[in-house]
């Protein structure tokens, strides 16, 4: 496995008895309590997790809601100092009257970003219209990260969305999520050539298995797409991710870090070391940590 313990940049934790997640209810596998426990019970010892950067579970659009998920975080923080980071929802769409909530944000310890989920938006404007491009705006006065989950055919929005907001740091998750199912790798290398050319924008090596198919994916079939995008952003401006527990829909955490692990096997020590710790550390600003 690895020779040093890595940092993962998105991971979902969630509590059935405290909120509702309307979304889990989809896939029995994960409509249960994922909880610090129970990911350490599956990561295996083989992979040591050193710190963590929490990623909003969509508990709803809500900032209120969002407010209490926040809460919660830091609560388990007390006990795990694994925890360093965490990206909240915001409604960014709410323009100019979401400044409020991120001041509040900005004065929570753990949060360095925020992520307001846009795969699911049926108009592939909609990250383009006035408002949300000023709630994104607002993120650089406060050095926030907008954490960006799109599927591969909004990139071209996702595209014009970074070049209305060069003041902030943009985070692509999953690489953009491909159509890996299909095994179309283009237009979506297109896409990631001109993200990666704008120097504002890093990219989560994260959520590609589910983006394949789950039961039958292969190496083969995925590698391509983990190649292109560390390829077009470079070892500097990617970084790990594990995408727990939605992950468990196609693999275990072992055999995720080691199939990246596989990916840049060839690549230097340093590179390595970048990709699973060092641009999560500048990106999302983390402090140590004592390994779990």
């Amino acid at each position: 496995m690895l020779p040093f313990p890595l940092i993962d940049t998105h991971l979902h934790l969630w509590d059935l008895e405290r909120f509702a997640y309307e979304w889990v209810r989809e896939e029995a596998v994960l409509h249960q309590t994922h909880d610090l426990d129970a990911f350490d019970a599956v990561r295996s010892d083989e992979v040591a997790v050193e710190r963590m950067v929490f990623v909003e579970c969509t508990v709803a659009f809500d900032d209120a809601v969002a407010r209490d998920e926040v809460r919660w975080v830091h609560q388990l923080a007390e006990h795990d100092a694994r925890l360093q980071g965490i990206v909240a929802h915001a409604s960014l769409e709410r323009g100019a009257a979401v400044h409020s909530h991120i001041e509040w944000l900005a004065d929570q310890p753990l949060v360095r970003g925020v992520r307001r989920l846009l795969q699911d938006e049926p108009d592939p404007d909609f990250c383009l219209q006035p408002s949300f491009v000023e709630g994104v705006q607002r993120l650089a006065d406060f050095d926030f990260t907008f954490d960006v989950c799109v599927y591969h055919h909004q990139l071209p929005q996702v595209i014009e969305l970074v070049d209305q907001c060069p003041d902030v740091s943009f985070v692509l998750d999953h690489i953009g999520k491909p159509a890996i199912r299909e095994g179309h790798l283009d237009p979506w290398r297109a896409h990631i050539d001109a993200l990666a050319d704008r120097p504002n924008v890093v990219c989560k090596v994260s959520g590609v298995l589910t983006e394949a198919d789950p039961a039958a994916w292969t190496p083969d079939a995925v590698r391509p797409y983990l190649e292109h995008a560390i390829e077009a952003f470079g070892f500097d401006r990617v970084m790990f991710g594990s995408d727990w527990p939605v992950l468990k829909l196609a693999s275990t955490y072992p055999e995720w870090v080691q199939l990246v692990r596989a990916v840049v096997y060839d690549a230097s020590s340093a590179e390595q070391h970048q990709l699973f710790r060092g641009t999560a550390e500048r990106v999302y600003r983390l402090g140590a940590a004592e390994t779990a």
